[in-house]
């Protein structure tokens, strides 16, 4: 499991809930004024994830009003960038002259170097906060400072890849060993230094692992969509994000593996997750292995014996679901 850490307020005394919110938020992100309309009785839950020098903090809270002063920001300053996807909720930032209003599947960007006013509406918020070190973000600072107050959305594109590798990093942690935090921290250093370019339409200047990086979470996230296609070949994929069948293999070495285990991995976990779901045990054992990629079942049959070490048919009696 990786490095966690969890606060809930609604297991302190309701007179200590808001002051132990503050020193959690400014213990990860950086020192700030905060203020809410609930302080009297604040509810909030953060989760934080350490992934080595990167943090990724799932959080649900009321109301909130946070001021970072110029005072603060030249006392404690831990050269962080912040990115907060908006999963519920509303919030509006400012610094100075400059204001942008978020939306929900809207990633807010900051900095602790900068000073900022930021408020969330009368409702609870939902987010998964990001903090990373500005010198992990691959493009010159004076560039990437250009992206602060930017309003980019996690909908399409670049930004749509972060938040579905964040969303599913911290929907379940268990699969990950503690060594896996740094690893994981690289890849969401690389993909923010992603978005970050994407909205300067700088992607040229992005050092090449970076590209490399990127453009393998790109064709990932392609396998996964088409999983069902039994014709999803090396060739197509290759052909879909035009780079040479030669270049799509070395990027899945530097990963460890190659494009047909990635794929066969990829539909054996989800005719796994299929096999043990009640609500399919009538769904016969050929259609569960058509329906991610295997059309002939003796060939279904076969990579599951392979991979789990019994016949599908046995891995369904294994979980109490009659097998058809």
């Amino acid at each position: 499991m990786l490095d966690e850490s969890f606060l809930r307020t609604v297991d302190l005394p309701v007179g200590d809930r808001f002051e132990a919110w503050t020193e959690r938020l400014g213990r990860t992100h950086a020192p700030m004024q905060l203020a809410s309309d609930c302080a009297a009785d604040y509810h909030g839950e953060q989760r934080i994830v350490g992934l080595g020098d990167v943090t990724v903090w799932p959080a649900t809270f009321d109301h909130l009003v946070f001021r970072r002063t110029p005072k603060l920001v030249r006392q404690s300053d831990p050269e962080v960038y912040h990115l907060s996807l908006l999963r519920r909720g509303e919030g509006a930032a400012s610094w100075g002259r400059q204001q942008v209003a978020y939306r929900i599947d809207d990633f807010h960007t900051n900095t602790s170097s900068r000073s900022y006013d930021i408020s969330t509406g009368p409702d609870p918020v939902t987010l998964i906060g990001v903090e990373i070190p500005r010198s992990l973000v691959a493009l010159p600072a004076q560039r990437a400072d250009r992206v602060i107050g930017s309003r980019v959305s996690s909908r399409e594109g670049v930004g749509a890849l972060l938040a579905q590798f964040l969303i599913q990093l911290v929907s379940d942690t268990a699969p990950y060993q503690p060594s896996d935090g740094p690893r994981l921290g690289a890849v969401v250093a690389d993909l923010v230094t992603a978005v970050f370019a994407h909205a300067l339409d700088a992607d040229r200047r992005l050092p090449p692992e970076t590209r490399a990086r990127t453009l393998t979470l790109h064709i990932k996230a392609f396998i996964r969509r088409r999983l069902g296609d039994p014709e999803l070949t090396p060739d197509r994929i290759a052909a879909a994000h035009h780079i040479s069948r030669s270049y799509l293999y070395r990027l899945f070495q530097a990963e460890g593996t190659t494009v047909g285990a990635y794929i066969r991995e990829q539909r054996l976990k989800n005719a796994c997750r299929d096999l043990a779901d009640p609500a399919l045990r009538t769904m016969p054992i050929h259609a569960v292995g058509a329906r991610w990629g295997f059309p002939r079942a003796a060939e279904f049959t076969r990579a599951f014996r392979a991979a789990q070490g019994v016949p599908p048919s046995e891995y369904r009696e294994a979980r109490g679901l009659s097998a058809e």
